[in-house]
């Protein structure tokens, strides 16, 4: 089932308010989200503990009806525990499925784990299947990562490589509600969560449509190549040692697409590239020591880049 353009607006609206009942005052995070689950991408959610990062995860697989598990990540975590192991049984082995088999899987705190568990997920977030044993088991789709980390603290951390972080479609942050949003969030959850009563305002079957329409939404050829231009800049920036590469692209020409279905539209703008950058590029970007020792951030490099490359004019169509 294909969701028309119309269809899909009011379905990502319902789903909006749906999340907005849990998550107060952070509809552009959510609408973030919808727009890498559009894009059949992965998120990693950068922020301080206790903003929501967890919240986000649940609302969104009630919303869509998805099945959730989460993964607390640490040091003893195996490989095994995630995607799940072979065991001999009546003469024979058997896959027990991990926690990875599921709608949405949160792995909190990932870069807790050892660098051979966080590589247990690249297959799966990659291909959408897991190979044990010899044997390959695919997942059920819809199916995507929302992974979370500490930005500050990091003792007992292990740093996420540049494959595991390119795997990531996006890099979002919830950040700290406002003081008015943070009373009313005091008021809503005085008696009892409202993630207990949440219900479904979705299905998989739609998400998966909504995703096939998102991929039709129309990208002139001049915005695909200013999204390019936008990845070749990255490589070509002074202060940065490994740029985006081609999936960096594609992820950004996903998302954007994302953006402009959300928006009801059946093609992208200029601005859906522009809003989409910083979210999609930052974390893929590797700065160089000249960089840190000035404390430049890869978001400021994203933005020098998006002044340093002219913005095509807009097309609304063929």
């Amino acid at each position: 089932m294909t969701l028309a353009t119309t269809d899909l607006q009011a379905w990502a609206e319902r789903l909006e308010n749906n999340v907005a009942r849990v998550l107060v005052g952070k509809r552009d995070v959510t609408r973030l989200s919808l727009a890498a689950a559009l894009a059949g991408g992965h998120l990693l959610l950068e922020d301080a503990p206790g903003t929501g990062k967890t919240m986000l995860a649940r609302a969104l697989a009630a919303s869509l009806g998805l099945k959730f598990k989460r993964v607390q990540f640490t040091p003893d975590l195996l490989p095994s525990d995630v995607t799940g192991v072979s065991v001999y049984r009546s003469g024979e082995f058997s896959f027990v499925p991990g926690p990875i088999f599921t709608g949405v899987l949160l792995a909190d705190e990932i870069n807790r784990a050892t660098p051979k568990t966080q590589s247990a997920l690249l297959e799966a977030m990659g291909e959408g299947q897991v190979t044990e044993s010899g044997q390959t088991h695919r997942l059920e789709q819809p199916f995507f990562v929302m992974a979370t980390q500490n930005p500050v603290e990091h003792e007992g951390t292990y740093r996420l490589p540049e494959a595991q972080l390119d795997r990531f479609l996006m890099r979002l942050s919830v950040g700290y509600p406002t003081l008015e949003d943070e009373v009313a969030l005091l008021s809503r959850l005085q008696e009892r969560h409202p993630i207990d009563t949440l219900s479904a305002v979705g299905t998989p079957q739609e998400l998966l449509g909504a995703r096939q329409a998102a991929r039709r939404v129309y990208v002139d050829e001049t915005l695909r190549r200013y999204i390019a231009a936008l990845s070749a800049r990255t490589r070509q920036h002074p202060q940065v040692l490994l740029g985006a590469g081609p999936r960096a692209s594609l992820a950004l020409q996903g998302v954007a697409q994302g953006l402009a279905a959300l928006d009801g539209r059946a093609y992208v703008l200029p601005d859906d590239v522009k809003l989409a950058a910083p979210f999609v590029l930052a974390h893929r970007l590797s700065l160089g020591t000249e960089a840190r020792l000035l404390g430049l951030r890869d978001v400021e490099v994203v933005d020098d880049v998006l002044r340093g490359v002219p913005v095509p004019a807009e097309r609304s169509g063929p």
